[in-house]
């Protein structure tokens, strides 16, 4: 195991990948801007290095500034978590090269997968479904004329990003002129790479993912999927494991073929693919997170599994004692509620102090934060305070706990996003199991 983990990242992923790194017997280091000065993980941590100023260009995305606190403080492996550079092949590069542990997969791996063009690739060689698309367009032009080749309408994505940055919905040349230059300059600011590609966009689809991990001795598994159709402009709101839309017939059959794309491109760490799942309930492979995600508790509390101690223990190099299961089994059912910092009618961030914070408890209740009463909610990062998750023994208990939990959440002194969990929770597609990406959009246009 390793002597100190630097955990380059901040809020509720950071302290939990602190409280993963204190039960495996590791020290820790976390980074902080001048913002998070009095943050949770920076308390908690055994030692702690400002790395700069709150943007977060010149502090949790300044690899030198990260890779000096590590040589500084002795680290031997750094920990990424989500967002910032967990996906970034460079830094993962960087960081061998100074002779200190990544944790995730190999920058080879990184590009092979985090690329979504190249995935796109990876994925037919796999034969993972896919849905038509292009490779990178270099004008509106060609953009065009690819769209129209798909037959409209066509979703344009960033070939280097994720989480909804530089995506936009095309049904028409016209629409195509005015939505492409926008998104690559969307694309080249998040993620400094202005590549686009299209594909065929589906109106009303469910988004499934799947949960895969290896480690470094052969040994590769799918853990059972995740829906998180619950979702506006492409960001998630609520995930759940496993999906009511799923059959164990084709849960098995796409862990067949996801573990042998994995063991094909010799893929260590966690991983995530990505699905949209249309109306016949035939899936379509998106992209891969090269990454721990967000939603990873629901998978935790589904599987009775620790998915952050098992990547940092595949990234020591130790052997994961798993059962080879061919598809994971589920015990019971999981939901996870993201709790944001937002206004509840524009949707826009709400930075301020929190006066009082009251977060719920209870059985099968779990929360992921980083936040406490007193402490002040920044206006340079996501506007993510805390996850809620319940896990109860059916789907329908499963409703009925979160429900409960979320009556029992006391945040004052900002405004946030609970309201519209509780609208959801109380729909009758989701209590159906039927919602689509389209859901939230519709309940929030009643006015939740």
């Amino acid at each position: 195991m390793f002597k100190k983990i630097l955990i380059a990242n901040r809020g509720e992923i950071a302290l939990r990948i602190l409280r993963a790194c204190r039960e495996l017997g590791a020290k820790t280091v976390a980074v902080h801007s001048e913002a998070d000065a009095r943050a949770l993980h920076v308390r908690f941590a055994d030692e702690a290095v400002c790395i700069g100023p709150p943007a977060a260009s010149r502090s949790y995305l300044n690899i030198p500034a990260i890779i000096s606190a590590a040589e500084i403080t002795g680290a031997d492996a750094i920990h990424p978590g989500y967002g910032f550079l967990s996906e970034d092949a460079e830094f993962a590069r960087i960081c061998a090269k100074c002779g200190i542990t990544f944790i995730g997969p190999s920058p080879e791996a990184m590009r092979a997968w985090g690329d979504k063009v190249t995935a796109r690739t990876s994925a037919a060689k796999f034969a993972l479904p896919l849905l038509p698309g292009s490779g990178v367009l270099d004008s509106v032009e060609h953009a065009q004329r690819e769209a129209r080749a798909i037959g409209y309408p066509v979703i344009l994505k960033a070939s280097g990003g994720g989480g909804g940055r530089g995506m936009r919905v095309v049904r028409s040349d016209a629409e195509m002129a005015d939505a492409f230059p926008g998104a690559q300059r969307e694309s080249e600011t998040g993620f400094k790479n202005p590549d686009m590609y299209c594909e065929k966009f589906v109106e009303r689809p469910k988004h499934i993912e799947f949960q895969a991990f290896a480690d470094q001795h052969g040994g590769v598994w799918t853990l059972g999927e995740r829906e998180c159709s619950l979702q506006r402009r492409h960001q998630k709101i609520i995930e759940e494991a496993p999906s009511p839309a799923m059959t164990a017939g084709k849960r098995q059959e796409m862990a067949e073929i996801i573990r042998a794309a994995l063991r094909a491109t010799n893929y260590t760490s966690l991983g995530t693919l990505e699905f949209l799942m249309d109306e016949h309930k035939n899936l379509y492979f998106l992209e891969m997170n090269t990454r721990i995600q967000v939603e990873h508790p629901v998978t935790e509390m589904a599987t009775g599994l620790d998915l952050v101690a098992m990547q940092i223990r595949a990234a020591a190099g130790e052997r994961i004692d798993l059962p080879d299961t061919r598809s994971w089994s589920f015990r019971g059912h999981a939901i996870e509620c993201r709790i944001n910092a937002e206004d509840p009618k524009t949707f826009a961030p709400w930075p301020g102090l929190i006066t009082e914070w009251h977060p719920p408890g209870g059985t099968g209740v779990r929360v992921d934060s980083g936040v406490y009463g007193g402490w002040r909610v920044p206006p340079d990062y996501d506007s993510l305070l805390a996850k809620l998750i319940v896990h109860a023994p059916t789907r329908a208990a499963a409703i009925v706990r979160m429900r409960r939990a979320l009556d029992e959440f006391i945040v004052a002194g900002i405004r946030t996003n609970i309201a519209l969990h509780k609208a959801l929770l109380s729909d009758q597609e989701v209590i159906d199991g039927t919602m689509t990406t389209r859901t939230v959009e519709r309940v929030t246009a009643r006015g939740h």
